[in-house]
């Protein structure tokens, strides 16, 4: 992904993920307050920090929204940020859940990854810094991007629970 395609209001560099996660406790933004990863640490599941916070990767086609397909949103597990839509959603094939264009450019934040030799484009949630995936250029029209994005940094609407 180039500069032109990556919005540069919410670049970041790689290496500065390392700051404390913001979570506002709401779905409106503002307000953000920093988690500690020992916070963090304490209300997620091991899988989810694991990805979320340690920028980790989960296995392909284990995750529960690759083939899941009912209308509606999917928010930020961590935060509840709205992140992506189903009419953006499709079948890549790649064993995570694939968009061509996020909710809003806002809600996402663009890295340089350049771990393991290669240089990719990361995406966080804008609001609390949970890691999402990464983006690629080979997606459908009319983006041609590709969201490659974990399940476990991700909420469907219908599964939330408030509480």
């Amino acid at each position: 992904m180039d500069d032109n395609q990556a919005s540069p209001s919410n670049r970041r560099q790689e290496g500065s993920h390392k700051e404390p996660r913001r979570d506002s406790g709401d779905s409106g933004g503002g307000g953000a307050h920093a988690k500690t990863p020992d916070e963090w640490k304490a209300i997620l599941e091991p899988d989810r920090y694991e990805v979320c916070i340690n920028h980790g990767t989960e296995p392909p086609f284990s995750g529960r929204y690759d083939r899941y397909s009912p209308d509606g949103g999917y928010m930020c597990a961590c935060c509840r940020a709205e992140l992506f839509s189903s009419d953006a959603k499709f079948d890549s094939g790649s064993g995570w859940p694939s968009f061509w264009r996020p909710a809003s450019e806002g809600n996402i934040e663009y890295v340089q990854d350049t771990a393991y030799g290669m240089t990719r484009t990361e995406v966080n949630c804008s609001r609390c810094g949970a890691h999402l995936g990464h983006v690629f250029d080979d997606g459908p029209a009319p983006t041609n991007l590709r969201y490659c994005i974990n399940s476990l940094s991700l909420i469907h609407e219908s599964d939330c629970r408030d509480g």
